[in-house]
């Protein structure tokens, strides 16, 4: 099977028109006409990414943030994305990237993260038709049980392996609809709340943000990389159910730039 079968199998589920204005999603570099001799899977691509590419026989790596997210004007050693884009073209290792395609995209990045917390009836919210296709950049559901702030962000933590999680005053009601938008989701706060969520989770949010909302919803924050690094399995899925033979491999390498001391 060639790279260009398994960039169509994941383009057809999350269409590249998903993306949002400012986004490079897709194809980032590499020959799609090749034999795929295995697909490494990640959140972020890097030096050690494309070495863990290697050593476990992948000419393809598939990662959720893009490489090449700004043109590149010079392509030497200077930085870590050029080296990086050295280190896979000499290696003959081609890199895709579903980014906010698969934000966007039913079955997605968030629909992923509700079903790691057991939500049930679980649908977009800001919702938005693109080409024809349903999608959005949020998802909403339901808890099997209602809980308490306290417990819930206890879950949530156990859920995601997070050493803290930033959140405003604990709500003095029990939390039942939760609202999600993975990585960089506070621009969905407000949205989460015209939606009725007694807690809304994301990956980063400023600090400004977390003002004025005391008892109105409860706030998780769990770190960027951490909201987002089960998205690897959402490929794998794609990858064995629509191209079958081809090996897969989830990443060792944690990629996730910031340190908690």
């Amino acid at each position: 099977m060639k790279i260009k079968e398994v960039l169509s199998a994941l383009e057809r589920f999350a269409p590249l028109p998903l993306q949002e204005s400012w986004d490079n999603a897709g194809l980032q570099l590499g020959l799609t006409e090749t034999e795929v001799s295995g697909a490494l899977l990640c959140l972020d691509v890097n030096e050690r990414i494309v070495d863990e590419a290697m050593a476990k026989g992948c000419n393809l790596i598939v990662s959720h943030h893009p490489l090449l997210f700004r043109g590149l004007k010079t392509i030497s050693d200077l930085t870590d994305v050029q080296r990086t884009v050295m280190r896979a073209i000499k290696q003959g290792i081609a890199v895709v990237s579903m980014h906010t395609n698969m934000d966007n995209a039913r079955g997605g990045v968030n629909f992923k993260i509700a079903q790691k917390l057991g939500l049930q009836n679980v649908a977009f919210f800001a919702q938005k038709q693109v080409d024809g296709i349903e999608a959005g950049s949020g998802v909403v559901g339901e808890l099997p049980e209602a809980m308490a702030a306290d417990d819930f962000i206890i879950g949530v933590k156990n859920a995601f392996g997070v050493e803290c999680a930033m959140c405003n005053e604990l709500l003095r009601r029990p939390i039942k609809r939760v609202a999600i938008c993975g990585g960089a989701g506070d621009f969905l706060l407000d949205e989460a709340i015209k939606n009725q969520a007694d807690a809304f989770i994301t990956g980063e949010m400023h600090y400004h943000q977390y003002f004025g909302y005391e008892q109105q919803i409860q706030i998780c924050v769990i770190g960027h990389y951490q909201s987002e690094q089960y998205t690897a399995e959402i490929f794998e899925e794609i990858i064995q159910k629509e191209c079958p033979g081809v090996k897969t491999c989830i990443a060792e390498t944690c990629t996730n730039p910031i340190l908690y001391i």
